[in-house]
């Protein structure tokens, strides 16, 4: 049964809006009386991975029926593509890029900088110019000949072409029609997604959007099929990267659009949480952290784009860092003792609850009186069949059949499938979320200490005990005890140090942009090792903060308060804040904002013109005030297409105003170098609609 509880009974006149928020662990629900502010019900379960409809209409059952059928709008935010991102899972994509040659992307993508993988892109070097004004195309006949076995085998095809910002990007709109038609495969343009300059961080957009189209489309789809079986007729909406909404078709087309969707609603719940002008963010689910700051009452922003898992994007959005920490990061022995992994696991407590037998299992490990320090206590499951067997080896289907049946122990693979494990890796299939791990997570470690107790504790302890035997320890209470305060030592610390750097890089980005150099790192690691000592070395290692630290994750009431207290800083613990980005998600607007800009130029005899770049190519004018006509006319409509794709319904207002573009030149002179018209389209939910 779900989690429900219902608050602030027998309201009437309700404008009710229902926001749910799918994460990597839980998924969330709350129904929100917008005339009162207030929380009316709320629910929280597991995410069923396997079929996220499953976890989502279990966590709306946790809402009166009547509120879910009378709501005014449904509103979504998810983690699912930021954990993707950060697993490095997604279908398989690959990228045409146009405009750039073999060598030159070797040299700027050097040791897969922007996460474009070489084997995933085929470039093509065409010569169209940078005004726009000059178009150029492949012969597309010679290269669907050449590379179409290529591209063939892809699940998703994606597009950047250099200068489609002021072309009309020609080549990634020919190629779509091309490719869609020849493959019947889902195409992504990335002109779709970004205007950048930079061709390569418009690639990587554009191909992890490509690999993620499956990944947010269950997530839809799911959502959609329950609501639609609740007699739910209310819009549905999701939360973009940026904190605005966006409609879930729009969704299904710019999946990468939902990166850190989850910490932008935790931001929007945040403001609520707190009157302190500086805070901190912090949200631990159950595969990362996430963390967004804000500083004078106003949310910090990544300019740049967002960066995660590797990829360099230019999708534009709230600062977040997200880092690999939670409830169920696997907790696993090296050579150099306990760490953290980034992998999530499903935690013992919670896998023994649905497979019995996995208990079963860990009392046979403890029975082995020689249980040595590389045994694996890992299990691997089945979450779904994969889609197209022929893909997979013999070794790869043979699993996935030992599988069906129940978990198994990594270590007896061998001995179950005759599979030659030293030979054999489970990566693609576990990359490609077709089979995941059960192991030891600090949410096993919260069950001992009896801090979280929802799952089955005396799993938990089981594999604990497995884990002192392959330390060489006794499995006493006294160590099992000790065991589970070494490893929230690890959490704590792990959330400590990142929260440094995270404060670091804000307050000096010139100095730490790049994170933390070694001898950073190890200042920090001490001042956490000795927090707490009153004797100690002549120098003492001391960092302290203003911001306060908000915690809305469900695990940061156990791990977040030592952590405040080290920095000499409030920790704040808020009221609802388990379901915090279900909360935010109802908190957001629809905010299109759309630019063109006009370029200035100097002919050879001194005459000015002006080249307006709009969204379906570039014009050049001889008079600015026609240039600039043209340009907010483009703006307009771009934004007023944009707020409709987003799904804004009724009549629209624009606002437009022009930028002057100028750069110093010396001297205190400055040279003009054109303009940009800008039109934003705002749409408001909630009280004011």
């Amino acid at each position: 049964m779900p989690n429900r509880e219902s608050v602030n009974k027998g309201e009437t006149h309700m404008r009710i809006g229902i926001g749910i928020d799918t994460g990597g662990t839980c998924t969330d629900a709350v129904a929100y009386d917008y005339e009162t502010g207030r929380v009316m019900a709320k629910g929280k379960v597991l995410t069923t991975r396997e079929n996220l409809a499953v976890g989502i209409g279990k966590a709306l059952d946790a809402l009166p029926p009547e509120m879910i059928r009378s709501a005014s709008i449904i509103s979504l935010s998810t983690t699912l593509a930021t954990n993707a991102c950060v697993e490095n899972k997604g279908c398989r994509a690959k990228l045409l890029l146009f405009g750039m040659g073999e060598e030159p992307f070797r040299r700027a993508n050097e040791k897969d900088k922007y996460g474009i993988q070489s084997d995933s892109v085929l470039c093509i070097d065409t010569h169209g110019s940078y005004d726009g004004l000059i178009a150029d195309e492949p012969d597309w006949d010679l290269l669907l000949k050449e590379h179409g076995g290529w591209l063939a085998e892809a699940d998703a095809l994606a597009a950047a072409e250099m200068f489609s910002m002021n072309n009309g990007a020609v080549c990634e709109k020919r190629a779509k029609e091309l490719m869609e038609d020849r493959f019947r495969l889902p195409f992504v343009k990335a002109s779709e997604l970004s205007s950048d300059i930079n061709v390569l961080k418009r690639g990587a957009t554009a191909l992890l959007n490509a690999r993620l189209l499956p990944i947010v489309r269950e997530f839809i789809d799911a959502a959609l099929e329950d609501l639609a079986s609740r007699s739910c007729a209310a819009p549905v909406m999701i939360v973009r990267s940026d904190g605005s909404l966006m409609s879930g078709e729009l969704s299904l087309a710019r999946p990468v659009e939902t990166i850190l969707s989850g910490p932008a609603a935790s931001v929007l719940a945040g403001r609520s949480f707190t009157e302190r002008e500086d805070y901190l963010i912090i949200d631990m689910g159950g595969t990362t952290t996430d963390v967004s700051a804000v500083r004078g009452g106003k949310p910090a922003m990544a300019e740049s784009g967002i960066q995660i898992g590797g990829w360099r994007t230019q999708v534009k959005g709230v600062f977040v860092d997200t880092f690999a920490l939670g409830g169920d990061s696997a907790i696993r022995l090296t050579e150099g003792g306990l760490r953290l992994s980034p992998r999530r696991v499903m935690p013992i407590c919670a896998a023994s609850q649905r497979w019995p037998e996995i208990k079963a299992e860990l009392k046979r490990l403890l029975e082995n009186k020689n249980i040595k320090p590389h045994l694996d206590s890992e299990f691997l499951y089945l979450v779904k069949e994969p889609a197209e067997p022929k893909r997979y080896g013999d070794d790869e289907m043979a699993l996935v059949a030992a599988l069906r049946k129940a978990p198994c122990l990594i270590s007896s693979i061998r001995e179950i499938t005759g599979i030659d494990t030293y030979h054999f890796s489970s990566e693609r299939l576990e990359a490609e979320g077709i089979v995941m791990r059960c192991g030891l997570a600090p949410t096993d470690f919260m069950h001992i200490k009896g801090d979280y107790t929802d799952y089955d504790r005396d799993a938990s302890e089981l594999a604990a005990k497995v884990l002192l035997r392959r330390l060489g320890r006794d499995t006493t209470k006294g160590e099992l005890a000790s065991l589970a305060e070494e490893v929230y030592e690890i959490v704590e610390g792990h959330l400590y140090e990142n929260l440094l750097r995270i404060l670091l890089m804000q307050q000096y980005p010139d100095k730490f942009s790049q994170g933390l150099d070694p001898q950073s790192e190890f200042l920090v690691r001490e001042a956490w090792a000795k927090r707490d000592s009153e004797k100690g070395p002549m120098f003492r290692y001391v960092f302290s903060t203003k911001a306060a630290l908000v915690g809305i994750g469900a695990p940061t009431h156990v791990f977040l308060p030592p952590v405040a207290k080290a920095l000499g800083t409030e920790c704040i613990l808020p009221e609802h804040a388990e379901v915090a980005n279900a909360l935010g998600a109802l908190k957001a607007d629809i905010d299109a904002v759309f630019r063109v800009e006009i370029s200035r130029h100097v002919t050879a005899s001194g005459e000015t013109y002006y080249i307006v770049h709009t969204p379906s190519g570039s014009r050049r004018f001889g008079d600015l005030e026609e240039a600039l006509s043209t340009a907010k006319n483009a703006s307009e409509e771009a934004a007023l297409q944009e707020a409709r794709a987003r799904g804004a319904l009724g009549r629209l207002s624009v606002s437009t105003k022009t930028e002057k573009l100028s750069v110093g030149s010396g001297g205190g002179k400055r040279i003009d170098l054109g303009y940009t018209a800008v039109s934003e389209v705002t749409v408001r939910f909630g009280a004011d609609q």
